[in-house]
Order: C-alpha cells, then structure tokens, then sequence
C-alpha cells in the first residue's frame, strides 16, 4: 500500500513538473542556504531606480504611520531595495569618474 501511494505521489509529482509550473522561482545554486531566486524584469537602469526610490517611499510612508504594526511589511520592503540595487554597476560608474577626473586633471594643467 504505501508503494502504491509512493509512486502515485511521484507520478503526480511529475506531471506537475511537465506542466512547467513552478517557473517563477529557481534554486541559487552559488549558496547552499536553500535560497532562491527571482528574476525582475526591467527596462532601463532609470526605471530600476525608480522602483527601488518607490520601495524606500513606500517603507517611510509605512514607518511614519504605525512601525510597529509593519515592521515586518517595512523589513521585506527595504531588503527588496537592497536586493535591487546596482552594486556593480556603481563601481564601474566610480571607476569612470575618476578616468574622467584624471582626464580632466591632465587637460587643465595643458
């Protein structure tokens, strides 16, 4: 009887996967922390930033209103903006400003 079920259950389980349900979400196979990861579809760096300003906003308004009563609502928010942030990015854009800097330094001593 439990093998009838067993196989009832993986035979269940693999037309489930045939199905391709569960798409949202994928494994992060980098850490081995059971996290996993969801892509979030944007068009441009501006409208990146744009929602994580929205996510910070929405996380004042709430915390301005009553924290306590959000807190955890606020923590998911502002995990997400982290999250969310162009980290590399940022250093190539330091990296670029000092290029120009220097360049900028060495055309006025001329």
């Amino acid at each position: 009887m439990k093998v009838e079920k067993g196989k009832s259950m993986i035979d269940f389980l693999e037309s489930i996967d045939r199905m391709k349900y569960f798409t949202k979400l994928s494994p992060d196979i980098k850490d081995n922390d059971n996290s996993i990861n969801m892509m979030l579809k944007v068009h441009s760096y501006t409208e990146l930033n744009l929602t994580i300003s929205s996510l910070l906003k929405a996380s004042i308004n709430i915390m301005k209103d009553d924290f306590k009563k959000n807190e955890i609502e606020v923590m998911l928010l502002l995990e997400m903006a982290l999250q969310l942030l162009p980290t590399d990015e940022m250093e190539l854009l330091d990296q670029i400003f000092g290029t120009i800097s220097e360049i900028r330094k060495t055309s006025n001593e001329d």
